[in-house]
């Protein structure tokens, strides 16, 4: 079983056994729960803001998890069909960035962070609202996302008429129940919600007090030995041709390089990040051999636990050649090779890396091809 799908079904094992107890889900007939949450709009929303729609539809959803990007443009599908009818769409990212650790944003490009909200809504050009409440969890504990995504419909006397999946299945081609489109219409209709409660599947909710989960993922990041080993001619043209199976990242950097160091632990980041799928990592210090003690010690500084290399001769130019005979000059050069060794994406200098992490997850193999499709069409 994938890690991914591991990881998931510990999560919904973890939901029937923990999280309804801890943070109950809002009982169906109580009232909206009150809120006044930033949005990326920069405006303060309300509950009140949507008190003359008929009906409230509340999605809690986020960035970072890969079953709530599929959601995304189902979200947008329901904010355009309904709003014409007069029905409101929200959506609240309720989770707390500092209880994540840095291996569950093995599908994402960023984590869920109130700027970074603003930053996937301006990539997906997403409409609707999308509100932060990570920061103190108030609204979240009171509505009781076991998910994400998980919606709440509110009818116009904003009872909770319905709470659980959108639909049933996170794969679009194998939707074959629209149970929140079901209850709105039920509801616009004045008629009777037939299924008001289902299962939701996804990522789990990250509470604050999860926090000391990221704490020791990082003592254990900190526990982990750095090395650098020195690399010639062959090994940089072996390094080149990629027959590890594995999408790889390849940075070429010195420690006199100040846009290299500047931009070294976000390469790091993005090492740890996608770590436990078919990605690997590997610097190559173009430092003179002699260095070496003095390379080691910026890495160990920056806790490299990439596969590091060392210029083992100060002929640097037939270093060069030997991995890329176009590449004549300047560091940092940074190349993205896919399994099968094409180049992805390559650049002298600072690299872009919200473009470099959506490359890298276009390409690095899912168990279900549209987890990949999501970083190539925004």
């Amino acid at each position: 079983m994938s890690r991914f799908f591991t990881f998931i079904l510990v999560s919904l094992i973890s939901l029937t056994l923990h999280g309804q107890q801890s943070h109950p889900i809002l009982a169906l007939g109580s009232p909206a729960p009150d809120f006044a949450l930033p949005g990326v709009d920069g405006k303060i929303h309300k509950l009140s803001d949507y008190a003359a729609s008929p009906i409230l539809v509340v999605v809690f959803t986020c960035n970072h998890c890969p079953i709530a990007q599929m959601y995304e443009h189902r979200i947008e599908q329901l904010y355009e069909d309904y709003g014409k009818r007069g029905v409101a769409v929200v959506a609240i990212q309720g989770n707390d960035p500092k209880a994540l650790t840095i291996e569950e944003l093995d599908s994402s490009d960023m984590s869920d962070t109130l700027d970074e909200m603003k930053v996937r809504v301006q990539y997906k050009h997403l409409p609707y609202p999308y509100l932060y409440d990570g920061a103190t969890q108030t609204v979240t504990r009171a509505y009781g996302p076991q998910a994400t995504p998980h919606v709440f419909i509110f009818d116009k006397d904003r009872r909770l008429r319905y709470e659980g999946r959108m639909d049933n299945s996170y794969r679009i081609e194998m939707v074959k129940t629209q149970d929140a489109r079901n209850a709105i219409d039920a509801l616009l209709a004045n008629k009777q919600v037939s299924v008001t409660h289902t299962n939701v599947f996804g990522c789990s909710t990250k509470w604050q007090e999860k926090e000391a989960n990221r704490e020791a993922s990082e003592h254990k990041l900190e526990a982990q030995p750095v090395n650098v080993e020195l690399v010639d001619a062959a090994g940089l043209k072996k390094l080149r041709a990629n027959a590890s199976g594995h999408v790889t990242l390849i940075s070429f950097w010195a420690t006199w390089c100040g846009s290299c160091v500047a931009e070294f632990s976000d390469l790091q980041d993005t090492f740890r990040m996608y770590s436990d799928r078919d990605f690997d990592l590997v610097t190559v210090s173009a430092n003179m051999p002699d260095e070496k003690a003095g390379v080691l010690r910026f890495l160990e500084k920056k806790h490299a636990t990439s596969r590091n290399l060392l210029f083992a001769s100060d002929d640097t130019a037939t270093l060069q050649a030997a991995f890329d005979p176009k590449w004549q000059s300047a560091v940092p050069y940074t190349v993205l090779l896919g399994a099968d060794g094409k180049v992805l994406y390559s650049t002298l200098g600072s690299v872009d890396l919200l473009e470099l992490r959506r490359k890298i997850l276009a390409a690095v193999p899912s168990e279900y091809i549209g987890f990949n499709k999501y970083w190539t069409t925004n």
